[in-house]
């Protein structure tokens, strides 16, 4: 009986403490200073009266839920969603009940976007000018990808605004050298401003044995599973979990998925969907995706379709073998952006179910940046069969003999440029082509029915993805804050598309933006753009047997002028026609270069030959 009795008590003191700290996790309770505390303190209990200072990170009532999804390399011409020939039904779904945003922009390549998204500013302006690597950072203002303390993330500001704050997926710009076990961990996710991590911090990776994932500010092993699976299952336990415990806290899930950089894994349930689907080729792609467009109200009824890239071989001319090669390297590429599409139906449809969606505000970004033309001219499977050492008609013999481990987990798959522009459709060029809107021209989906009143409205004001931030603080009824963790905060770069989500026809706001990766840059002011090409760029380096030796002179990148107002995909060259504005872009580019630290001048010549991230200059 003494035995019972005993463990009856302990189990209710175990009980108590267990109520006392679930009640207590839903506030964040600050410690009293002899300055600030309230209360009266006597020898005795009855002789006092206690006194606690008001929570603080309390949330405005009623402020929504915030989902931000960033997909990885998909061009504007490839979800359905826009027009494409991929099925994205969970996409069509937030468009139809939100606002298609059909002239919205990235900075052209995953980490420089990522930085712009997070801090509400330009790349170059919190450092991360080009990627985080080793082989990439340098020891420039605009380049050491160390984002400063004053320039503070989305996930920051929404915590101290009382918002629980969860990453999933790709990172992307924590330094190389912080990302060992023992940190330094400010530039992790944890230290950018999310109670939880779980993804990967580097630009790319294996998506069935990743092998550097990390939760929070440990590294992890991958249990087998696809990736996107993994990151899905996290995204929603984190949410479950605060809800629990805190139902009233909303939540700011960053939702950043692999998918769909290469290595292109998919299982061939969903690649299966596609079969024999793209065997018409990419040329056909293109012009049944430009007519959808057209049709459905997304590009401008003058629109024309550019011609075929010359790189790029007509599909009918291809023999059989590499018409089926290629066509495969699709079907896989297709399934993959369908089973994404599918993982975030699964955080929609938990929302759902949980009852919190009628007030979870949605952003879905489909794209860092265009189409990649990462996967060459004939397509990737094995790493070690690579363009830059093996001859392109042995390249195209073993990615055939290769052809069905495309998109398996012992493959490292990309598609070919031939896709890759095809998924880029209306636009030219590709990802990393800073210079060109199939670089930066991406879709933008708001969904919050709360507030949008209209159902599958378009809207065309120009956007940048450091819009996002402010616009996500406006619709949540928040200020951005003087100050976070003690620093002082310098402004945000980005403009808000708050007026544009009621009234489709408001002014743009964002009237100036710059652009440039890896030398290949470009302005843009007022509906006007001008924009120099740098070569050489990656597909230049591949196969270069015979081929003459391009010379890299900045002073001969050709700019040309385009009135995106009366041509939206850059047809018509108007340099020759309107050299002064040329003259007055060129000279807007290098005003916002100094300002944003462009310079100097950092191409993929300088990353091969190992030109930067000398840190032995450190001193």
């Amino acid at each position: 009986m003494k035995q019972l009795h005993k463990l009856l008590n302990t189990a209710a003191i175990a009980g108590l403490f267990a109520i006392t700290i679930t009640g207590a996790s839903a506030q964040n309770i600050p410690p009293s200073t002899p300055e600030t505390y309230k209360g009266v303190v006597g020898k005795t209990l009855a002789e006092s009266k206690e006194w606690w200072p008001k929570p603080i990170r309390v949330a405005p009532k009623g402020a929504p839920n915030i989902v931000w999804i960033l997909l990885d390399d998909v061009g504007f011409g490839a979800s359905g969603t826009f027009g494409g020939l991929i099925s994205t039904p969970n996409f069509d779904t937030l468009a139809n009940n939100g606002l298609r945003y059909t002239n919205f922009h990235t900075a052209g390549i995953c980490a420089p976007t990522r930085s712009s998204l997070l801090t509400g500013r330009n790349h170059h302006y919190v450092h991360v000018g080009n990627f985080a690597h080793v082989s990439s950072a340098a020891g420039f203002p605009g380049y050491d990808a160390r984002i400063p303390k004053d320039k503070g993330t989305i996930a920051e500001v929404l915590r101290e605004d009382g918002y629980s704050t969860f990453a999933v997926g790709k990172w992307g710009v924590t330094p190389d050298e912080d990302t060992t076990d023992v940190g330094p961990f400010d530039r992790w996710p944890t230290g950018k401003g999310f109670d939880h991590h779980f993804g990967f911090l580097e630009s790319a990776t294996d998506q069935y044995n990743p092998p550097h994932l990390v939760e929070d500010n440990f590294h992890v092993k991958p249990d087998g599973r696809n990736l996107n699976e993994q990151i899905t299952d996290k995204a929603i336990a984190y949410i479950d979990k605060a809800h629990k415990a805190a139902p009233g806290r909303p939540f700011f899930l960053y939702y950043a998925p692999a998918a769909t950089h290469a290595p292109h894994q998919v299982a061939k349930e969903w690649s299966d969907l596609y079969k024999g689907k793209f065997d018409d080729g990419w040329d056909v792609y293109r012009q049944k995706v430009f007519e959808n467009q057209k049709r459905l109200g997304y590009i401008p009824a003058y629109a024309k379709l550019p011609e075929r890239n010359e790189r790029i071989a007509e599909w009918n001319n291809l023999p059989a073998d590499q018409r089926k090669l290629y066509a495969r390297f699709m079907e896989v590429y297709a399934g993959y952006l369908t089973y994404i599409d599918n993982q975030v139906g699964r955080v929609i449809t938990y929302l759902k179910q949980s009852g919190q969606f009628d007030n979870t505000l949605v952003f879905v970004m489909i794209g860092d940046n265009g189409a990649s033309k990462e996967g060459s001219i004939h397509g990737t499977i094995k790493p070690s069969n690579s363009p830059l050492t093996t001859p392109e008609k042995d390249y195209i013999k073993n990615n055939e003999d290769e052809l069905e481990k495309i998109g398996t987990p012992e493959a490292s798959t990309n598609y070919p440029l031939g896709w890759a522009q095809a998924a880029n459709t209306p636009f030219k060029y590709w990802k990393s082509d800073a210079d060109a809107e199939g670089g930066t021209h991406n879709p933008l989906i708001i969904y919050y029915p709360k507030l949008i009143k209209e159902k599958g409205g378009i809207r065309t004001q120009y956007g940048h993805v450091s819009d996002i931030f402010p616009t996500t603080i406006q619709i949540a009824g928040l200020k951005y804050p003087e100050y976070i963790n003690g620093v002082k905060q310098d402004t945000l770069q980005g403009k808000s598309l708050y007026n544009s989500l009621n009234d489709p026809k408001a002014l743009t706001l964002h009237t100036t933006q710059y652009y440039y990766i890896f030398a290949s840059r470009a302005i843009y002011k007022d509906g006007w753009k001008a924009e120099a090409a740098h070569h050489p760029d990656n597909v230049d380096y591949s196969f270069p047997a015979g081929k003459p030796k391009i010379e890299r002179d900045y002073d001969k990148d050709v700019w040309k002028l385009y009135n995106l107002n009366e041509d939206f995909n850059e047809r018509i060259d108007l340099a020759k026609k309107y050299p002064e504005k040329l003259k007055e872009l060129k000279d807007a580019f290098d005003a916002e270069a100094k300002k944003n630290h462009i310079y100097p001048f950092i191409d993929r010549q300088d990353l091969n030959n190992k030109l930067i991230h000398h840190l032995e200059n450190n001193n």
